[in-house]
């Protein structure tokens, strides 16, 4: 009976080809059958601008607002705020932009501060 050690077995030219073709077989596994074009993935959609009233120039509360609109359209435009959840942010900015173009800047940043802490962003 012969005996062969394991050494023998997985010697640096067998463990080499073995390595090769094993990467070789795994490779074919990435083809696909049909069209090689790369499939399109769709962008999330830019938001339209919001329906708020004329904001008074140079008030905080038209600074916040801008400023948090900003954040929202770039958070949903790269895909980090699902849209559903823009629309009701959306839906609770349009008192407080009606608040701060009445001139109730303390009233209009409350509601701001308020939106904000409750979908998670610094206040």
């Amino acid at each position: 009976m012969r005996i062969i050690s394991v050494g023998s077995m997985f010697s640096a030219p067998c463990l080499s080809a073995s390595v090769l073709l094993a990467a070789l077989a795994l490779g074919g596994c990435n083809q696909t059958a049909g069209s090689s074009a790369p499939v399109a993935t769709a962008a999330p959609q830019a938001p339209a601008p919001p329906n708020w009233p004329k904001l008074p120039d140079g008030a905080a509360c038209t600074n916040e607002l801008t400023h948090y609109q900003t954040v929202l359209d770039a958070d949903v435009g790269t895909g980090n705020v699902n849209r559903s959840i823009y629309d009701e942010i959306e839906t609770e900015l349009v008192p407080a932009a009606d608040a701060c173009a009445a001139g109730k800047d303390s009233e209009a940043r409350a509601m701001i501060r308020s939106a904000k802490l409750k979908h998670g962003y610094h206040a």
